[in-house]
């Protein structure tokens, strides 16, 4: 699963580029846990755990597609569309005020790979 290891490496930079961002606004808001009830925190928080919340099983249905043989350029395809779409959440869901306009496209970027990489499992599994 060479494909997916190069999305997974990159999703993971992203993810910890989240988490520092989350641990940064936690230390200037001086709080431990939790948002403190700070939109800026909030909204770092809900971006990271966001993100935490759809890239598991894009990556597992990215992986089982590729290990199925679908073709790689699919496989790239998926992948460059998985982490457009979380990035482009991530800095939508980030703003105050928030821009819809991104969060959408990035909510519907992730959906459309997901999708597309479930649609590739089915198809593979049908075939062999």
């Amino acid at each position: 699963m060479r494909i997916t290891a190069i999305y997974a490496a990159i999703l993971a930079g992203l993810f910890i580029a989240l988490s520092i961002r989350v641990i940064s606004a936690r230390r200037g808001a001086r709080v431990a846990l939790g948002d403190g009830g700070g939109e800026h925190l909030k909204r770092r928080i809900r971006a990271h755990a966001n993100f935490a919340e759809y890239v598991p099983l894009a990556l597992i249905l990215l992986g089982l597609a590729e290990s199925l043989r679908t073709g790689p350029v699919m496989v790239h395809a998926i992948g460059i569309v998985l982490v457009t779409g979380r990035f482009v959440h991530a800095v939508g869901i980030s703003r105050a005020p928030e821009t819809m306009a991104l969060r959408v496209t990035g909510m519907s970027l992730t959906f459309a790979a997901i999708g597309g990489a479930a649609l590739a499992c089915l198809v593979a599994s049908a075939m062999t």
